[in-house]
């Protein structure tokens, strides 16, 4: 027999085992699961979630009593609409095992997102009469048709008056959503007509850093960020007269689509956005009765099977629900898009025709333009000039101190004078913050070669004047060199009908889509640089901790902006053409974009300063009120989209997170990936040079005159000819359906892709689509 210390040892080290396998590292797990797959003997899909669980967690636990504790405290989330699964803490072992069971589609490990940081409504046309007596129309005829959207943000600050609900009728009879109460949020007050739905989301959030505490901020619907209010306002603002940030801007703000209903989702926090909550978001606004999803946030690219929200994006997309995503903030690097999903509107950044220049006046006489959004109790004399000090080793190569970085400034060396900061690393106005602790009275910030001539406004703390990279450099170079430089600030108020605009942001994130060359990304581009909206009432405008100044309003700039622009745009849409698909909503903001600004050039990069690219824009920047009335669209069903997945080289099994045990399957009917039925044609030649000839096949469907004509045009490319067959599109019906192919003969292989478009005109619509042709690369012998 074992002794009684024998015994008392092996129990001492079976409980040290137990503790190590419960002390493992937990992570969240995003388990998507084939809901055909589950046994008879289960009633409900929780059930089987629960037991699938309760397997693996018993498996490395096994001598643990209170196990079924355990499983309630690990399970997160469950999704039953747009994605169906649970969202889990398990051990790396556990997720490996639960991986392998059957009925288990896919397993997504928790990933963070971040978010992708008015005169827009008059810029794109909103204000004619045409579209005002469009929208009464549509009041009086459709009021069955009113259009919800969903916003997935930081919340929102429901005593704005951009969500006022005046003139608005009853919540939809459809909607089945619902206002969570929380701290500083009840529903009773806070929501109304115009916000019918207000969710949080933060077990994912809670899970990876900790309880949320009131300390830092609302753990309810309520934004104390302000970018989910912003972003709302933009959708689906109510329109406030006397809207203006410190005087800046002033006017009606308005959203896109004043009529709408905003339902809010709160999934991002101080930390961060997490994948399970912003998973858990979209089904539920899919369950809720959401009509379009705006979507300002983003992290890195997947493939298509390994993204939990292009997945979840799927599902919503099959439900009928439109999903605009901002294209990210990482340009002008080329494949720095994320959210590329063929099923989901990516969208860009672009300039309004407003700006707010500030000068920097020079005691050698030279004056130089840049913007700035300045209102304070400092205050520099027009007539007075003060030191200038630029504390880098050279105008070039930015270093800690020319970056303004928080404890590098020396009181003896800036104290009354204006201090040249460099951009880059910390926050633009935090740089002034430091800048004015140390005692300064003024700032120039300048561009560096990461940021070239793009400038973008923001609401100071101290008098400063953003400038491009070129005039940044001959400043400092003056400080540097010069004999008592000296400047004054002098701010110059708003100033609209600016040439040229719309420009294409710098900071815009670029295309190509690496995942599938075939679909163009971006799609479009929208309003995304110096956006007057909505704010809440808990944080100042510049973000800025020290900042207690509270406005109402608010100018931001980002991809986060430009997207609500188009949600906005699409929640019309909707309104006016109720059974349109997502993919038709789409095609319509494409094929009505343009591609020439306010001096009737073609679109320029503000990176470069050269006319930009389908690379930077899409299909073009938005016009809404030609995509109220396309003329042809291109419409895409779920099975289609299903079928461009089956030419991705993924595998049945990774096939099944899309088709969730449906019957959905491939059919082998596109020929190859460029064939999907998208308003863009991207024409990739592979490597192999004796291929010199590709055809793509189009579909088009009549939704203006019943009988009609268009005749195409083509531009010219040097290094292919096309011809398209046939080119004249004859149609005797509304909603008629005909098709055309795209033939693409090489004449002469280029190193560099080669853009231009094509255009179906009847004398009344144009229905343009961007066109790329690239060359790969040839195989090396």
């Amino acid at each position: 027999m074992l002794s009684n210390k024998c015994i008392f040892t092996t129990f001492l080290l079976l409980k040290c085992c137990l503790v190590l396998s419960m002390g493992a590292t937990k992570k969240t797990y995003i388990v998507q699961m084939d809901n055909s797959a589950m046994p008879m003997v289960f009633t409900n899909h929780f059930d089987w979630y629960y037991s699938e669980v309760n397997k693996v967690v018993q498996q490395s636990n096994y001598n643990y009593i209170n196990i079924n504790n355990v499983v309630e405290d690990r399970i997160l989330y469950t999704y039953q609409n747009a994605f169906h699964g649970l969202a889990a803490q398990l051990t790396d072992e556990e997720a490996f095992t639960l991986g392998r069971y059957r009925g288990v589609l896919g397993l997504f490990p928790e990933e963070v997102y971040k978010l992708h940081t008015t005169r827009s409504p008059m810029f794109l046309g909103l204000d004619r009469d045409e579209v005002i007596v469009d929208q009464a129309r549509a009041q009086a005829q459709a009021l069955h048709h009113d259009v919800i959207v969903g916003v997935l943000d930081t919340g929102i600050w429901p005593e704005s008056q951009s969500f006022n609900d005046t003139g608005l009728g009853p919540v939809p009879a459809r909607w089945k959503g619902a206002c969570e109460a929380g701290r500083g949020f009840d529903p009773a007050r806070h929501c109304n007509k115009k916000i019918i739905g207000a969710r949080m989301f933060y077990k994912g959030y809670e899970a990876a850093l900790g309880k949320i505490t009131g300390d830092l901020e609302y753990k309810s619907p309520r934004d104390s960020d302000g970018h989910g209010s912003h972003t709302a306002g933009t959708v689906a603002g109510s329109p406030v007269r006397g809207a203006s940030l410190l005087g800046y801007a002033p006017g009606i703000a308005r959203g896109m689509a004043p009529g709408a209903r905003v339902a809010a989702y709160k999934v991002c926090w101080t930390g961060g956005c997490f994948s399970s909550d912003i998973l858990s978001a979209v089904d539920k606004a899919v369950e809720d009765g959401v009509d379009v999803l705006s979507i300002s946030l983003g992290g890195g690219v997947s493939s298509y099977y390994r993204d939990s929200l292009s997945v979840a994006t799927f599902g919503a997309m099959e439900k009928g629900v439109f999903v605009s995503c901002s294209a990210g903030n990482s340009g002008p690097e080329p494949v720095s898009l994320t959210n590329v999903a063929p099923w989901v509107a990516t969208i860009g950044a672009s300039t309004l025709d407003r700006n707010f220049p500030a000068v920097v006046m020079l005691e050698n006489g030279k004056d130089i333009i840049g913007v700035s959004i300045y209102k304070g109790s400092m205050n520099l004399s027009a007539k007075k000039f003060y030191p200038v000090v630029y504390l880098g080793s050279n105008s070039s190569n930015p270093d800690p101190a020319s970056l303004c970085l928080e404890g590098t400034l020396d009181r003896r060396k800036v104290e009354g004078k204006i201090v040249i900061c460099d951009r880059g690393i910390s926050p633009r106005v935090q740089k002034g913050q430091v800048v004015k602790q140390a005692g300064g009275v003024g700032m120039i910030l300048s561009n560096t070669a990461a940021n070239g001539e793009e400038l973008v406004a923001d609401c100071h703390l101290l008098p400063a004047v953003a400038i491009g990279e070129k005039e940044g450099n001959m400043i400092k170079q003056y400080a540097l060199t010069g004999r008592n430089p000296s400047a004054t600030l002098s701010f110059q108020g708003t100033k609209v009908g600016v040439r040229p605009s719309p420009v294409i942001a710098a900071f815009s994130s670029r295309g190509p889509n690496l995942l599938s060359l075939e679909i163009l990304k971006p799609d479009v581009v929208a309003p995304g640089v110096n956006i007057l909206a909505a704010w809440t009432g808990n944080a100042g405008p510049s973000g800025v901790l020290a900042d207690r100044r509270k406005v109402k309003f608010n100018i931001l700039s980002g991809t986060s902006m430009s997207c609500p622009h188009v949600s906005g745009v699409a929640a019309l849409i909707k309104a006016r053409h109720p059974n349109w698909s997502p993919a038709i909503i789409k095609s319509a903001l494409m094929t009505t974009a343009y591609i020439h600004n306010n001096a009737q050039m073609l679109l320029t990069d503000a990176a470069t300063g050269f006319a930009s690219s389908p690379y930077d824009h899409g299909a073009g920047h938005i016009n809404p009120v030609r995509a109220l009335d396309p003329g042809l669209v291109y419409d895409i069903s779920a099975q289609e989209y299903f079928d461009f997945l089956c030419t991705q080289y993924i595998t049945p099994s990774q096939l099944k997170v899309f088709s969730k045990g449906t019957n959905m399957g491939c059919r082998n009917k596109l020929a190859n990936p460029g064939d999907l039925n998208y308003p863009a044609l991207s024409i990739v030649f592979p490597q192999n040079v004796n291929v010199t000839s590709m055809t793509l096949r189009r579909t088009v469907m009549n939704v203006g005159q019943h009988v009609s004509s268009y005749h195409v045009r083509i531009t010219p490319f040097r290094g292919a000819k096309i011809l398209v067959e046939p080119n004249v599109l004859s149609f005797n019906s509304k909603y008629q359906k005909l098709s055309y192919k795209v033939t693409v003969k090489t004449v002469s292989r280029q190193v560099a892709p080669e853009a231009g478009y094509l255009v179906w005109k009847d004398g009344v619509h144009r229905v343009r689509s961007p066109v790329v042709l690239t060359w790969l690369p040839p195989f090396p012998f």
